[in-house]
């Protein structure tokens, strides 16, 4: 018996919530009311109680406006509002704080992550998985896009101590256990995949087909994909301070070694050393090398600075559709941010 026939006919309480579905926004007026129609389409299929949690990370379109409006159509959407764009994971991490339900379903709101790829996630995430992430077997962005998208996950997977599937995002379903691991990291600087890699949860993968952006851009471009590979690199592991290491014994090596052989040149041949110019050159390059490493240990040192200032993860400005229980199950969590 599937897990949709199982569900036919079950008696679900009023209160309680199944699925979380937290959506990141930014700049997607045009997504969200074909986005709201989809998810509501599959999840009633499928007869599951739901919310659906739309972050909105900073729009500067009226994307918050969509958002107030579809709430007042349906009681089942909610909103936060942030009070300018503090990232995509951030956003997500405010959805995460604030979902009921037993599963949670993080995916974009652009409609690349399809809705209809949802029952398969969750029947396989009942039958016994943590989580379960959404394989997209062909990707739909274009070139620039897939390579900066390689170039991403290469350096990752290669500087920091994870391992993540390069054919697989934030797009997947999560159990409760698993969300309430992922927001008791404290840390400021967020990358959803790197916690849940570091957390050890067994996961599985679903191949799932990747749709066509319904509006608008994308705002990852190479720039910030490049900002976000460094910061989780920095976050996740030491290796680049390690490398570093290495690299200045290697300096040293090759310096004793350049010494021994004007050494030999001299007393065996009596050649002259060369002069002031290949001085000049070893000292610039030996110059760079120092900077460079002290510019890696600097970058590492403010990363222990903005850890250590405490500061909260993001700043909401408003909230719509939670309720009074809502509003009390926040006050009794650990001060991760603030609501103005």
């Amino acid at each position: 018996m599937s897990w949709r026939d199982r569900r036919v006919g079950a008696v679900v309480p009023a209160a309680a919530i199944e699925v979380s579905v937290v959506a990141p926004v930014l700049n997607e007026r045009e997504c969200l009311p074909e986005f709201h129609r989809r998810i509501v389409k599959v999840l009633e299929g499928v007869r599951r109680s739901f919310e659906i949690i739309l972050v909105d990370d900073g729009s500067r379109d009226d994307s918050w406006a969509r958002i107030v409006a579809l709430s007042a159509a349906d009681t089942r959407v909610k909103g936060v509002r942030f009070t300018r764009n503090f990232g995509q994971h951030h956003a997500l991490s405010a959805g995460l704080e604030r979902a009921r339900g037993e599963w949670v379903v993080l995916m974009d709101c652009d409609l690349q992550d399809r809705p209809e790829a949802l029952p398969s996630l969750l029947e396989k995430a009942v039958a016994g998985c943590d989580v379960v992430l959404a394989r997209r077997a062909n990707r739909t962005d274009g070139r620039f896009k897939r390579a900066t998208s390689r170039v991403f996950y290469a350096l990752l997977n290669r500087l920091a101590e994870i391992h993540i599937d390069p054919s697989t995002a934030n797009f997947g379903v999560y159990h409760r256990r698993v969300v309430a691991a992922l927001t008791s990291f404290p840390e400021h600087h967020r990358f959803i995949p790197g916690l849940l890699s570091w957390s050890g949860y067994p996961t599985s993968y679903v191949d799932v087909e990747h749709g066509t952006r319904h509006a608008g851009h994308t705002a990852y471009d190479f720039k910030r994909m490049f900002r976000l590979a460094t910061g989780v690199v920095l976050a996740h592991s030491d290796k680049p301070l390690r490398l570093s290491i290495h690299l200045g014994f290697l300096m040293a090596a090759l310096s004793l070694g350049g010494v021994a052989w004007l050494v030999l040149r001299k007393l065996l041949w009596a050649l002259p050393v060369p002069g002031w110019t290949s001085v000049m050159v070893s000292l610039f390059f030996i110059g760079g090398l120092l900077i460079a490493n002290m510019g890696m240990v600097g970058v590492y040192i403010g990363r222990i600075f903005d850890e250590v200032k405490a500061r909260p993860m993001y700043v909401a400005r408003e909230t719509v559709g939670f309720g009074c229980d809502d509003l009390k199950r926040e006050g009794a969590r650990p001060p991760k941010r603030v609501n103005l």
